[in-house]
């Protein structure tokens, strides 16, 4: 509590009563509720990369889709990575049943943030805008696949490691040209997508957005929504496609499920193997169904 008490000093806060939001899977945020009668959120990122990251991404959104408003800032000390203090979107994570309605708004709003431009593919951080090598998309997931093999090779059974490699040749060779640089979440989910009567109002986490090829950003909606009902990737198309073409699905999809998994194998290693038992599980069951084992 001591790091809550610190950013409550740093952002003169008067606060009556403090709650955990869960499911923050990286950073730690917190819920505030002020004496004046006010909630607000501070939200402590793990390294000031993300902060800066979720800041200006939230600055360049804030008129384009529902988002938090940024109502202070700090960047941090050798101690702590910095934090944001955000407003209060009166609505709850996307959970439970998702109809034709609210499926047809996820894809209007999602269409909404890749019809941002970017200057290149690449990344806000604390010294501006990184771009990646070569400006190169595809270049960046072969690179960062390659990173991830190590790791990797740590935690998967030998044999799933070996087709893995394999089966990572094929499926990138095979993917369509990517699209241009545009806002990708790169976690757009239902939990990070704020409903209120059926209505979305707002999207958060915006600590691993980038520029990049929107083709990486179907993910987790096609494995926690299309996959649990297909009719709502009917709709969603349809809401998306009011705002920009769609890509070519049926070719990303199987490739972006397969890497995404991949990467999260590293990710549970990495923040810690016990405590992301459930999700390191799903990943290599997805890897296991992407692979034929």
């Amino acid at each position: 509590m001591n790091l809550i008490q610190t950013i409550i000093r740093r952002f003169n806060l008067n606060v009556l009563s403090i709650d955990n939001v869960p499911e923050s899977f990286s950073s730690q945020v917190y819920k505030l509720n002020l004496t004046s009668g006010e909630t607000v959120y501070a939200k402590i990122p793990y390294n000031r990369d993300k902060l800066f990251r979720e800041y200006r991404m939230l600055e360049l959104l804030c008129e384009v889709i529902p988002v938090p408003k940024v109502l202070d800032f700090w960047g941090g000390d050798d101690f702590i990575s910095g934090a944001l203090l955000l407003s209060q979107i009166q609505g709850i994570p996307c959970a439970g049943t998702i109809d034709d309605e609210l499926s047809f708004q996820i894809g209007l709003y999602h269409a909404k943030l890749h019809d941002v431009k970017m200057p290149g593919y690449g990344v806000e951080g604390v010294d501006g805008y990184q771009f990646l090598n070569e400006n190169n998309w595809r270049l960046y997931i072969k690179n960062n696949f390659e990173k991830m093999k190590e790791p990797c090779k740590e935690v998967l059974e030998r044999g799933l490691f070996e087709k893995c490699i394999n089966h990572f040749e094929s499926a990138f060779s095979a993917l369509p040209h990517p699209d241009r640089p545009c806002v990708v979440h790169m976690d757009f989910r239902p939990g990070n997508i704020l409903t209120n009567n059926n209505e979305v109002v707002g999207i958060i986490d915006f600590e691993s957005a980038r520029g990049g090829s929107s083709e990486i950003d179907f993910t987790k909606i096609n494995r926690y929504v299309w996959e649990v009902n297909p009719q709502r990737r009917v709709s969603y198309i349809e809401g998306y496609s009011t705002i920009r073409p769609i890509m070519e699905l049926e070719t990303i999809l199987p490739f972006y499920d397969f890497y995404d998994a991949f990467i999260a194998v590293v990710w549970c290693k990495n923040r810690g193997i016990e405590k992301n038992k459930a999700f390191l599980k799903e990943s290599i069951s997805v890897l296991q169904k992407s692979v034929g084992c």
